[in-house]
Parts: C-alpha cells; structure tokens; sequence
C-alpha cells in the first residue's frame, strides 16, 4: 500500500516522539525490582488503567472484532464475552482486591501467600511459573507475527514481515526494558492519546460518510439487532453469498447455545481471576486494594467505547465502500483486506498517518507491556527465591535487564518459526488458557485446594488441552471447555484430597488477610478462636448483583459507539439510558462501598500476622 509523504512523516515523527520519551523517563534511578516491576506502587489507578487499556488494543484483535462486526452485526457485542471481556468486570467489583491485598510482585508469588511453603505448594509455584514464562513467549511470537504483516502491507518499504517485525520490536524494547513498568507506562499513556485521536477520527469519517440508506442497501435483514433467537438468523443471500459460508465455519448458527456456553465458559474464566501477564501486573502496582478495584473500573472506561468507534467505523466503510470487492472474491474472500482499502481509499491524507501510529501504537503497547511482566518470574520467582534470596537488589535489577533481552529474542525466535498468526493464537487459546480454569477458580473460594491439587489441576487441564488440540482438532475450543474443566477439576479434586491440607497458620493467614467469601467455613472456625471479632466477608450476594449490573454497563460502553456510528438514534437513546442507569446503581452499590475496602484493609493492618498467634488444633481427619 502506497502512502502519501506527510502520513510517512507522521509515522516516523511519533516513533521518535515515543522513544525518546520512554528512554527520557528510563534514565531515572531504579533502586530494586520493586521499583523496576512494579514502580513502587506510586503510580495513580487511573494512569495504570489507561496503561492497561492501551496494552489490550492490540492490532490483531482490533481486525477480527472488524470482521465480527462486518458479518453478525449488532449480535457480534456479544461475541468477545468468548475471551471473555467481561473479567474486568469481575476484577473490579472484587477480584482486585482480594488480589492486590497479597502484596506481592507475580502472580507465583502469590502461590505462597495461598498454599505457603510446603512441597506442594512448591509444585504450585512451578507450575505458574512455567505457564507464565509459556504464554508471555507465546504472546511475544503473536506479536511478532502480527506487526509483521501489518508493516508489510501498510508500511511504504520493500521489507519482508520479518524484518519489520525484529525493527519495530526493537526499537519497542529499548524502553521497555531500561525503564521498566515506570517507562511503560508513561509511553503506553502517550500511545493511548494518539489511539484515541486515531478512533475518533476513523468513526466521524464513517459517521459523515455513510447514510443509513447506503447502509441498509449492503447489510442483510437482522443485522441492526443487538438481541437474538435460538438461531443466528442473517441471511446475507444475493448480498454477499460467501459470508454464508463463513458462518457456517465458525459454527455460531445455533447462537444461543453458543451463547449459553459462552457465559459458562466466561464466567468460570473471570471467576478465576487474571492470568499471570501484565493485566495481573497493573493490580498488584497499585497504592491499595481500594486503588486496584477503581484501576479495573477505569481499563472498561478507557477501553471499550474509543475502540469500537474505530471498529464501527472501519466495518461501515467496508460495508459501504468494499462490499463489491469482497463479493467478487467468492469463496476466498479475505475480510483482512478491509483495513488497507478503508486506510487507502476512504480516509483523507494525514488522518492516515495518525491511524497507521495508532495501531503501531497499540502493538507497541501490548508488546511493551507483555516484555516488563515476563522477567519478573525469572528474577522474583526463581532466582531470589530458589538461588540468592538475599542479593543486593541492583543485581536483580541487572538479572531483570538480562532475562528481558533473552525473552525478547526468545519472542523473535519462536515468531520466525510459527507460520501465522491464527497458528500461535489457536495454541494459546486452545491448548493453554483452558487448562488453567479450575484450579485458579477453586484457589479462591475453596478453602480444602492444597498446593497439589492446584499442581495436579494445571498439569490434568493444560494436558486434556493440548491433547484435544493436537488428536481432535476438528473440536472448536469452547466445545472443549466442559472437557477440559472436567478432568481439570478431577485433577484438583484428587491432588487435594489424596494429601494432607495445608497447614492452619497458611490458611488462617491467607483467610484473614485476603477476605475470600466463599467455601471457607472449617478455616473461619479457627479464625474466630484467635480473633473472636472478626467478621466474615458477606458480600457475596452484593458483588454478584455488581457483576450482573457491570457486566450490563460494559456492554452498553461496546453498542453505544456502533449505534452512533450508524446513525440508529432510537437505539442509541435506550442504550445511553441503560448506561445512565447502570452507572447509578454502580455509583451507590459499588463505588461508594470502596470506603468499606479501606475500612478492612485498616483492620487487617492493625492484626498484623496472624501466625505469630498460639496454634489452633490441626485439622481433624474428617474434615480432610
């Protein structure tokens, strides 16, 4: 794709304006891995979620959202609840802050404030840090597969993929890696504004120069509706007949009891809290708990509503303009061609610079951020706890500078072996995340997991996984899900009851400390022999209510921009009230309730550790 001079300029201008800025703010002193990883926890929850938002706008996602749109209309908001996008949701009502109140630096870390230090939670430590270290390789490969063809189609110079991709990583890593999260952050925030502009900019084109008669001239009956039946119902015969096709592969006819599995998957996803990869990372940098919960609130506000201008505006200028094209294609139609006609075409010159640096800007977000949480489960989680744990801290900091250049070249090696994208992402979808499920959920709310039933759970999951993927490919992942969960839970269920419970002092530690409802009544039994006082989280009922009612506001923040990008005023109205009032009832039953977070967390302080207390009894046998 040939682009004009000033849009070239704009490309290069906000390269250089980036990279100094992050080598700018990397040239402050780092005095341990605290303040490399996690900067200290100084920085504000609206900085970190703006810097989150930013680093989940990755360019990839951005198209197949395009396509979704493209094809299933309205129907696709509910689509992405498949990853699912509602976590954020459940992070900020209340995962956020049992996480945050761990105070630790990784998410296998926090393994020991759950299972302790015992054999098996030894084995439980391991196991995340192997499933951290696989995935951040896997996200970096993704990576690099996906600005590499991106650059190649938009980028002026005769360069292989390949080429751009190890340019453009490393140029990213510069910063990334001398400044660590404080350097990240800061570019991310500048990387946020252009993607905004960016999206802006995109969605008012498409608003001016789309109808709603041209519109409805290229889009099948059903296509503006947000709800659905027990069947997809979008027949886009005589339109363009190869979309026929592609919905028939991607399985999705039968939408509601696509629908129902995708709640069940989602829900039991986001139940079991963040991954450990950068998400995870902006909880624990937070200043408290109660900052951790507004940090998650603020990824939805940031996040959603900018990005789908973007893609509303992207889809109905394909449609509009691109639908000729595309039906001339036939059966190989190729919905990776819409962004590069609508970039060369539909957008005026110098607004086609600004895109282009949003959508680097938001590989370049992804990129960095995944780079600055990898090396810590080095640093922290082998070498300071295995090796030396009592290294001056600017070894680690040095160590940390060291395993960051190795996963960087680790990324470049694994994407120059992978053939696609869609190769590495089905890995990581289908093979690895569901593997993690039941284990992660039941570390929250059931006191009886030990660390060998979370070990057994992850090793039964993450391999009924890759064996589904592997000897029945044909089985799409979230048909796999009920499969996988089972022989994950049979793992978790079997590892834990087959040995001994962790011992007292971990449990009444983590209970005390953390706050967990849930399954945890022979642990409560124990507290209140040490701590008479002490009261139970009963929340439950009130955060479940908040999930619904959040997961609701979300999806209003995915619609809104599409219904104002096609000029469906009704539509809008209605949800721009859902919105208003969604967000009212989060006001007093979720924001203002914050108070009590830093009521408890006071409490906590005050008790200190409660192992250094008299023992309670063990646990008896019947209760194993």
């Amino acid at each position: 794709m040939k682009i004009d001079l000033i849009d070239i300029c704009i490309i290069i201008a906000y390269f250089v304006l980036v990279i100094v800025i992050g080598f700018l703010v990397s040239r402050r002193r780092i005095k341990d891995i605290n303040s490399y990883f996690l900067s200290s926890n100084s920085l504000p929850w609206w900085m970190l979620g703006v810097s989150n938002a930013s680093g989940m706008f990755d360019i990839t996602g951005t198209m197949w959202l395009v396509y979704v749109l493209f094809v299933y209309g309205l129907k696709s908001v509910w689509l992405p609840w498949v990853w699912p996008v509602f976590n954020q949701v459940f992070l900020m009502v209340y995962l956020s802050i049992w996480l945050r109140r761990s105070k630790v630096m990784t998410g296998a870390e926090w393994i020991k404030t759950r299972f302790g230090t015992s054999t098996g939670a030894q084995l439980a430590h391991i196991i995340v840090v192997i499933f951290a270290l696989v995935s951040v390789i896997g996200f970096l490969a993704y990576g690099f597969q996906g600005i590499g063809k991106f650059a190649k189609i938009f980028l002026p110079w005769d360069w292989s993929p390949n080429t751009y991709a190890v340019i453009l990583m490393s140029f990213t890593a510069i910063y990334a890696v001398k400044g660590g999260m404080m350097s990240v952050v800061i570019t991310e925030f500048l990387q946020f504004i252009v993607l905004t502009i960016a999206a802006l900019a995109v969605g008012i084109i498409a608003m001016n120069a789309v109808t709603p008669e041209m519109l409805n001239a290229v889009i099948p009956a059903g296509w503006k509706d947000i709800f659905f039946g027990w069947n997809l119902n979008l027949n886009w015969t005589g339109i363009i007949d190869a979309v026929n096709t592609k919905i028939q592969s991607d399985g999705y006819s039968l939408f509601s009891i696509f629908f129902m599995l995708m709640v069940f998957k989602g829900v039991l996803v986001s139940a079991a809290g963040p991954a450990p990869n950068y998400d995870m990372q902006r909880v624990l940098a937070t200043r408290s708990p109660k900052d951790a919960s507004k940090m998650s609130f603020f990824v939805n506000v940031a996040l959603f509503f900018p990005r789908y201008m973007m893609i509303a505006g992207l889809t109905v200028l394909a449609l509009a303009f691109f639908s000729p094209q595309l039906k001339a294609m036939g059966p190989g139609i190729d919905f990776e061609m819409v962004l590069p006609y609508a970039l060369k075409n539909l957008i005026p010159v110098g607004w086609v610079g600004l895109i282009l640096a949003g959508l680097i800007a938001a590989f370049m977000s992804n990129y960095a951020a995944t780079i600055n949480a990898a090396p810590a489960y080095i640093v922290n989680d082998i070498y300071k706890r295995f090796i030396n744990p009592n290294d001056h801290p600017g070894k680690y900091v040095r160590m940390s500078y060291i395993a960051s250049i190795v996963f960087v070249l680790l990324g470049f090696g694994v994407g120059l072996i992978v053939g696609s994208i869609n190769e590495v992402m089905l890995w990581i979808v289908n093979a690895l995340f569901p593997g993690y499920t039941a284990a992660n959920v039941l570390k929250w709310y059931w006191w009886r997991l030990n660390g060998y039933g979370y070990f057994w759970g992850m090793v039964a999951g993450i391999g009924s996984a890759f064996v589904i993927a592997a000897f029945i490919p044909s089985v799409a992942a979230l048909s796999a899900f009920p499969y996988v969960l089972g022989v994950s839970l049979v793992g978790c269920v079997a590892g834990s009851y087959l040995t001994d419970p962790e011992p007292d002092d971990v449990l009444i530690d983590f209970y005390t400390r953390v706050k967990p409802w849930g399954f945890w009544g022979p642990v409560l039994a124990k507290v209140r022999l040490r701590h008479p006082d002490f009261q139970p989280n009963k929340n439950f009922r009130r955060d479940m209510f908040n999930v619904v009612i959040g997961t609701a506001w979300q999806t209003t923040l995915v619609a809104l921009p599409i219904f104002i990008v096609i000029h469906e005023t009704t539509s809008m109205l209605v949800t721009l009230g859902v919105l208003v009032a969604t967000s009212v009832i989060l006001k007093f039953n979720w924001w203002n309730k914050l108070n009590e977070i830093s009521d408890v967390d006071d409490e906590i302080a005050a008790r200190g550790d409660v192992r250094a207390n008299p023992a309670v009894p063990p646990t008896p046998a019947g209760a194993r």
